[in-house]
């Protein structure tokens, strides 16, 4: 087991793997950039390290700013965490020349599994289907081939990264050739890389992903899975699990698939699996995150079962520890992601003080964050302020106990995302079980919100 973890990230996935690592008795040491001086990771590490400006290239992105900050304080191990460098195979490699751990795949594995497009093919040589799409685009002449040969719509994806960075649909030729270039700067700029392929895009789909989790020695669990079908402009805001719209023997069927699937592939590590269900229930692979995901704690909050202490024991080359046998799936949970947005102006992202904050709390509450009364929220990073989890024995159950614990959640002093998700606990499409992943963006969030003040 590793001793002392340098923690390569932000905000509340920081102080997530911070928590970890207190639970197995490892010392954390947070690196943070000059934005984050007073941030709560920094604050309740057992030290923390300064790595560079506020500008995310010259420090949480800066591998060798990172690999210097662990050698100096100490550290055997760097913890990614989600986004950055987490699936950076090249930063992976310059961590174990350095002598450390890295506390995710291995850099050969996500070499391996780097280009969405061509897992895509590995993870259907092994069974997995998949939907009709394109290989890596070329010249705009040779993306409106492929768009043709697919058929309109399609999806714009980059190769390289996630997060709906770089993603469009489109339902022309002439769409296609507008967005491109944009989707190729957007990718560069977040993945350094401008790799897009195309993906036939599927009406009314639904986002369900599959946890799992494979030691070096080949022994592979699968966790679940969790609909992520709740988004905005491609970004998840509710994930929950079970999924409303499967069945016991279709989820089951799906989650043995797909680990069985990363088992075969190579695949080492706790990672997701994603895919896309149509209409019919037919799920196809999309891609898999070779990392933690924000939405983790769904899972644990079903199964028990620690993640990132899992993430953490299998890089140090112990085995899984557990079978699928001990994995169970108890009960309905539900994970709100709470942003510094505002809904009601496109989702406008926001920054300031925060005033106020009064978190929820009871049996089947979790709420994870970095945030505190006084704490300056910074304009350079991603909008996620926390995550306020809730279980129950069902799902109506755990909405009850969502609409509770939303409404004891303030939050003074900045704009945030409360007001939709409290929107959607009262929509009919949502309580039905039928959300889509395209239908937040085609109705409109003020629709949501209007229809919650009439209720």
């Amino acid at each position: 087991m590793v001793s002392r973890v340098l923690i390569a990230n932000r905000g509340e996935i920081a102080l997530r793997i911070l928590r970890a690592c207190r639970t197995l008795g490892i010392e954390a040491v947070v690196a943070y950039s000059e934005a984050d001086r007073a941030s709560l990771p920094a604050l309740l590490a057992d030290e923390a390290i300064c790595i560079g400006p506020a500008d995310a290239r010259r420090s949480y992105l800066s591998a060798p700013a990172i690999i210097s900050a662990a050698l100096v304080t100490g550290c055997d191990a760097i913890h990614p965490g989600y986004g950055f460098l987490s699936e950076d195979d090249a930063f992976a490699e310059a961590v174990r020349a350095h002598g450390l751990t890295f506390i995710g795949p291995s850099a050969p594995v996500l070499e391996r599994f780097s280009s969405k497009e061509e897992v895509r093919r590995l993870l259907a040589a092994h069974g997995l289907p998949t939907i009709p799409g394109s290989g890596l685009l070329g010249d705009e002449a040779h993306a409106l081939e492929e768009a043709a040969r697919v058929g309109y719509p399609v999806l714009v994806k980059p190769s390289a990264g996630g997060g709906g960075k770089g993603m469009r649909m489109v339902r022309s030729a002439r769409e296609l050739a507008a967005v491109l270039p944009i989707c190729r700067s957007e990718a560069r700029a977040a993945f350094g890389d401008d790799a897009l392929y195309l993906e036939r895009w599927l009406e009314d789909n639904r986002h369900v992903e599959v946890q799992v989790a494979v030691d070096r020695f080949g022994h592979g669990v699968h966790l679940w899975e969790r609909d992520c079908s709740i988004q905005r402009r491609h970004q998840k805001i509710l994930e929950e699990s079970p999924s409303p719209a499967m069945t016991a023997a279709g989820r089951r069927e799906l989650a043995e698939r797909a680990v069985k699937a990363a088992v075969a592939a190579g695949y080492e590590n706790v990672g997701t699996l994603e895919f896309l269900v149509d209409g019919d229930g037919n799920a196809y692979f999309i891609e898999i995150n070779c990392r933690i995901q924000v939405e983790h704690p769904v899972t644990e909050m079903l199964t028990g079962i620690d993640l990132v202490a899992t993430q953490i024991r299998i890089a140090a080359g112990e085995p899984l520890g557990f079978t699928q046998a001990d994995v169970r799936q108890d009960g309905h949970a539900i994970e709100f992601r709470i942003n510094a947005e505002d809904p009601a102006h496109e989702f406008r992202p926001g920054a300031g003080t925060i005033e106020r904050l009064n978190t929820p709390g009871g049996p089947g509450v979790r709420f994870d964050s970095h945030a505190y009364t006084g704490y300056d929220v910074p304009p350079y990073y991603d909008s996620l302020l926390g995550k306020l989890i809730v279980w129950g024995q069902t799902r109506e159950a755990a909405i009850a106990r969502g609409k509770a614990a939303l409404a004891e959640l303030v939050i003074e002093g900045v704009i945030t995302n409360v007001a939709i998700h409290q929107a959607l606990l009262t929509s009919e499409p949502f309580l039905a079980g039928h959300f889509t992943t395209n239908l937040l963006d085609r109705v409109g969030a003020a629709a949501f919100l209007a229809g919650a003040e009439r209720a």
